[in-house]
């Protein structure tokens, strides 16, 4: 049975930092592509970043240059590095491999 498990979501004042983790099991982690998502209230959930299960990675445009995806798979782990946070950050954020996804976490930032 695969499981993804998110956590590090919370509340930040615009600026700040957070890292989300998502920790898989039930899968080869390391033969996977992963993916964070997120859907903010009232929208449509969006890819935020993905990377290869060779490492190489992509972010949105609208995360360009703050936010960062890494994969460590001795501990079967995706992370998200989030920095200068910004309001419109303010979503729920979902890891993802393959048809499956975490449970989500939220990030709020206040203004």
């Amino acid at each position: 049975q695969v499981q993804l498990v998110e956590s590090g979501g919370g509340l930040v004042q615009t600026g700040g930092s957070l890292r989300l983790s998502c920790t898989a099991s039930g899968i080869i982690f390391s033969r996977y592509g992963m993916a964070w998502y997120r859907q903010a209230p009232g929208k449509q959930r969006e890819l935020v970043a993905v990377i290869t299960a060779g490492g190489v990675t992509n972010v949105a445009d609208s995360v360009k240059g703050r936010f960062t995806i890494s994969r460590d798979s001795a501990k079967n782990t995706v992370y998200l590095q989030m920095n200068s946070l910004k309001p419109e950050d303010t979503a729920v954020y979902y890891c993802n491999t393959i048809r499956f996804w975490g449970q989500g976490t939220q990030v709020t930032v206040s203004s």
